[in-house]
C-alpha cells in the first residue's frame, strides 16, 4: 500500500496489517539510493532521483559515481548500516552509509552538516545522560531522562517513551513537550498504529525517520531484470518510503516530520522512543547515532531495572515458597494442608483468595468463588493446564463459566497431577480501570467520500475496562512453578514412604495369616477334646453328678463348641487371604437360587418371602470364594428376619458404571448407621450374642472377598426396619482368558457348607 501512485482506499486500509511495507519500491526524496549484487559488485537498483545529483538517473553514470566508496565495512550482515565517511560529489558534501541485506549491498547518501568534533551529540550523552540514569531506581524515571535527552538533542516539538503491553497497545510513560502541543502521557495508542509487522521492523531496524510527512515518494528503478519490487526487500534501508495510511496519520495528528528509536529488552521489542514535530525537521547523521545510543542504553537500564525487580522479587517468593514447603513436609504432606497457612499461600501470588482442589473436594482460603463453581472450575483447568495457567480477564476467557468477576476475574492455577484433577488456584478479583486513549481507536467510514482513514482526532477519549484483575508477574508465576515442582517431590517422596510402608504392612499381614492359620489350626484338637471329655464324663459318670455339675459340663461343652466354631471361621478368613483367585464366569443368578432353596430347607418352620430378580448378572471371579460370601448375606438376612412373622428379602441386580454386583435387602432388625464402620471388621457384633448366634467373622469376611476381587461391598441400615448390603465388582478385562460359567452346585457346597457367621 505504497508508492507515488497510490491512494488510501478502503481495500488498503483493511490490509494495513499485512500491506507489503518491507518492499514499499520507493523511497523519501531526502536521499539516493543504489544497490548492488553483493558477489558480483553489479548494479541491480537505484532511486529515480539521481538525475537531480548527476544531471542523469542512468545505471552507468550512478555506477560510476560510486567506485571512489570503500564498501568492504559494509560486507556481511550487520544489525544496521555502516557509515563509509564523507565524500565529494558533484559539487556538493555527501555521508554515505552501507548494509549488506538478503544478498543485496545496499547503499544510501544523504548531504553531509559540518563536523561538530568533541561537541558531537554522541559525546555529550557520557558527560549527561550516563550518570544521570545510573541515578534513578525506576523505569518511568528512565523514561523521563530519555526523553528529555532525545529532545534537547534533536530539537523535536515532543518527545514522548511508550511501553508496548502484551497486546500490542502502546503506553505513554514520559513526554517531553513544548508549548502548544498536544499532552499525551498515560494515554494509549492502539496495537493497529503499530501493526506486528511494522513491530517487526523495529526489531530488525532500530532507527527510523520521517523528515516530511508530505513527501513525495522517489520510485526506485531496476538495473537488472531479474529483480522486481515484489522481491526488492528494504527492511534495513534507512530511505525507505512509508506507507500513505502512516502519513496520513501524522498529518491527521498534527505531525509533519516523526523519529522513532527501538527500545530493545532482552531480544523483544519492549518500545519506542518517538519524536514528533509541527514543521518538517531532518536530522544529520551524528544527530540520529546519538539517538541510537540513547537508545541503547535505555534498553540496557531498563533490562538492568526489570532484571533486578525480578531476582529481589524471587528472592521474597522463594522465602514464601520455602516456608510452605517446610509447613507441609512437616505435616501428613497432603495438599489441602496448604489451607493452614493461609498468610503465605496468599502472599505468594498477591492473591485475594486461593483453594486448593482435589477432584470433586475442595479447601478455600480468602475470596473465592463457591464450592460449586470450584468444582466447575476444576473441569474447565483440566484439559488446559499441563504445569500452570494463568489469566488476568478469565470472565472473557471462559464465557461459560460462572459470572463470579467480583472475586475471580484473574486466575493462576497450577496442576499437580496429569491424572486426576489435583490443582492449586489463586484468584484476583475485578479492578475496574478507566483507560485514557489518544483518540478513539476505532476507525470508521468517513460518509464524505466512502472511504476509511486513520483516526482523525487524537483528543482523549475514555473507556472503562472490566471482568479485568491486575496481571500476574513474571516473578509470580514462576514462584507458582517452583511451588508446583516441591509439592509434587514432596507427594512423591511421601508416596515412596507410603510404599515402604505397605510393603512392611503387606510382609506383616503375611505373617499375622500364617500365625492365625497356624494358631486356628492347632486349636482345633484341643477343643474337640475338651467336647470329647466332657461326653465321657457325662456318660460314665452322669448318675452320680449333681444337676448343678451337670449344668456347668454343658456349658463347657457349649463353650468348646463355640470356641470350634470361631476357630473354624478363623482358619477360613485365614484361607481366603492365601489362596489365589480362580477367575471364571459366575452365574449369580444359578448361585442365588441355589442357596434360597438350602437356607429355605434350613428353616423349614420360618415364613420367608423371597423376591429374587430374574435377570441377576454374571460376574467374573472366584466361583467358591463368591459363594462364601453371597453365602454369608443370605445366610445374615434370614438371621436377623427371625422374629418377623413374614421375613421378605429381596436380592436386585446392580448394574452401573463401575461394574455388576447384587443388593440384598432385608426387613430385619437393621442397625444403627454410626456403627456401620464397625460392621465389615473382625469380631464386630451390633446385637447381642444371646439373641443372634455367630462368631463376628461373617461379614469380615465378605469384605474381603469382595475387595480381593477389586469391588467394593456396602451397607445401609434402620433400627427395627431392615437392612441393605450391596456389593458391585468389575468387569472382566478385555483380553482375560474365557471361562465357562461356574454351575457346579455341589462343589460349592463342599466349600462353604459352615453356614454364614456374624
Amino acid at each position: 500500500m505504497s508508492g507515488p501512485d497510490m491512494k488510501v482506499t478502503s481495500l488498503d486500509l483493511a490490509h494495513c496489517a499485512t500491506e507489503p511495507i518491507r518492499t514499499p519500491g520507493s523511497i523519501q526524496p531526502h536521499g539516493w539510493l543504489a544497490s548492488f549484487d553483493a558477489a558480483t559488485g553489479a548494479l541491480v537498483a537505484y532511486s529515480d532521483n539521481w538525475d537531480t545529483l548527476l544531471g542523469s538517473a542512468e545505471p552507468g553514470p550512478i555506477a560510476a559515481a560510486l567506485t571512489a566508496l570503500d564498501r568492504r565495512a559494509a560486507q556481511g550482515e550487520h544489525a544496521g548500516a555502516v557509515s563509509l565517511g564523507r565524500f565529494a560529489l558533484a559539487g556538493r558534501t555527501l555521508h554515505a552509509t552501507a548494509h549488506t541485506h538478503a544478498g543485496l549491498l545496499h547503499v544510501e547518501l544523504e548531504q553531509a552538516v559540518e563536523e561538530l568534533g568533541s561537541r558531537a551529540p554522541i559525546y555529550t550523552l557520557a558527560r549527561h545522560l550516563v550518570p544521570a540514569m545510573q541515578s534513578v531506581t525506576s523505569v518511568e524515571g528512565l523514561c523521563a531522562l530519555a526523553a528529555e535527552e532525545v529532545k534537547r538533542i534533536t530539537g523535536f516539538g515532543r518527545s514522548l517513551v511508550y511501553r508496548f503491553d502484551k497486546a500490542g497497545h502502546g503506553e505513554v510513560l514520559a513526554e517531553v513537550a513544548d508549548a502548544g502541543y498536544d499532552v499525551y502521557r498515560h494515554h494509549r495508542f492502539p496495537a493497529s498504529d503499530i501493526p506486528a509487522q511494522a513491530r517487526e521492523l523495529y526489531r530488525r531496524n532500530h532507527f527510523r525517520l520521517i523528515p516530511d510527512a508530505n513527501y513525495t515518494p522517489v520510485p526506485v528503478r531496476f538495473a537488472d531484470t531479474r529483480w522486481d519490487r515484489e522481491r526488492f526487500d528494504m527492511s534495513l534501508v534507512s530511505l525507505r518510503s512509508i506507507s500513505p495510511v502512516h502519513t496520513e496519520y501524522m498529518r491527521n495528528m498534527g505531525t509533519l516530520a516523526s523519529m522513532s528509536v527501538s527500545i530493545m529488552v532482552r531480544g523483544e521489542l519492549w518500545g519506542l522512543i518517538s519524536c514528533h514535530d509541527h514543521a518538517p525537521r531532518h536530522l544529520a547523521y551524528d544527530t540520529r547515532l546519538a539517538c541510537e545510543h540513547v537508545g541503547q542504553l535505555l534498553s540496557l537500564q531498563i533490562e538492568a531495572k526489570e532484571d533486578n525487580a525480578q531476582v529481589l522479587e524471587q528472592a521474597v517468593l522463594g522465602q514464601l515458597t520455602l516456608a510452605m514447603v517446610a509447613h507441609l513436609a512437616d505435616s501428613d504432606a497432603t495438599l489441602q494442608r496448604l489451607v493452614e497457612d493461609p498468610g503465605n499461600l496468599l502472599r505468594l501470588a498477591r492473591a485475594s483468595g486461593a483453594a486448593v482442589l482435589l477432584n470433586d473436594r475442595c479447601w478455600s482460603v480468602g475470596d473465592t468463588p463457591p464450592p460449586a463453581a470450584l468444582a466447575q472450575l476444576a473441569e474447565w483447568l483440566g484439559p488446559r493446564t499441563r504445569q500452570v495457567f494463568h489469566t488476568d480477564q478469565l470472565p472473557t476467557d471462559w464465557p461459560a463459566g460462572p459470572p463470579h468477576s467480583a472475586v475471580a476475574a484473574g486466575l493462576l492455577a497450577i496442576s499437580i497431577s496429569q491424572v486426576h484433577r489435583h490443582f492449586v488456584v489463586w484468584f484476583r478479583p475485578e479492578i475496574v480501570q478507566t483507560i485514557e486513549w489518544a483518540g478513539d481507536p476505532r476507525k470508521n467510514a468517513d460518509p464524505g467520500d466512502g472511504r476509511l482513514h486513520p483516526r482523525r482526532s487524537f483528543a482523549t477519549w475514555r473507556e472503562q475496562v472490566r471482568g479485568r484483575s491486575m496481571p500476574w508477574s513474571p516473578g509470580e508465576v514462576g514462584a507458582a512453578l517452583e511451588l508446583r515442582q516441591a509439592l509434587i517431590a514432596i507427594v512423591l517422596r511421601r508416596a515412596e514412604e507410603m510404599a515402604e510402608v505397605a510393603g512392611e504392612l503387606g510382609r506383616a499381614n503375611k505373617e499375622l495369616e500364617a500365625f492365625s492359620y497356624t494358631v486356628s489350626h492347632d486349636l482345633r484338637a484341643p477343643m474337640r477334646h475338651i467336647a470329647g471329655y466332657v461326653d465321657l464324663v457325662l456318660d460314665l459318670e452322669g448318675a452320680q453328678l449333681s444337676d448343678r455339675t451337670r449344668r456347668y459340663l454343658s456349658h463347657v461343652k457349649d463353650a468348646s463348641h463355640f470356641a470350634g466354631q470361631l476357630v473354624d471361621a478363623l482358619l477360613d478368613f485365614s484361607r481366603m487371604g492365601r489362596s489365589a483367585l480362580k477367575h471364571v464366569a459366575v452365574d449369580l443368578g444359578l448361585l442365588v437360587r441355589d442357596l434360597q432353596r438350602e437356607l429355605t430347607l434350613q428353616h423349614p418352620q420360618r415364613r420367608i418371602q423371597w423376591e429374587v430378580d430374574a435377570d441377576l448378572p454374571k460376574v467374573w471371579g472366584d466361583a467358591i470364594l463368591l459363594q462364601v460370601a453371597v453365602r454369608n448375606l443370605l445366610g445374615n438376612a434370614v438371621k436377623y428376619t427371625r422374629q418377623r412373622d413374614a421375613a421378605v428379602i429381596r436380592v436386585k441386580a446392580l448394574r452401573t458404571a463401575e461394574g455388576e454386583g447384587l443388593v440384598i435387602e432385608d426387613n430385619g432388625v437393621g442397625f444403627q448407621m454410626k456403627y456401620v464402620n464397625k460392621l465389615f471388621g473382625v469380631f464386630q457384633r451390633l446385637h447381642q450374642a444371646e439373641e443372634y448366634e455367630g462368631t463376628g467373622i461373617g461379614l469380615a469376611s465378605v469384605r474381603r472377598i469382595i475387595e480381593r476381587h477389586g469391588g467394593q461391598v456396602t451397607a445401609d441400615g434402620t433400627p427395627n426396619e431392615g437392612a441393605t448390603f450391596t456389593f458391585v465388582l468389575p468387569r472382566r478385562e478385555a483380553g482375560a482368558p474365557p471361562a465357562p460359567t461356574f454351575h457346579d452346585d455341589t462343589t460349592l457346597h463342599r466349600a462353604a457348607s459352615r453356614g454364614p457367621a456374624t
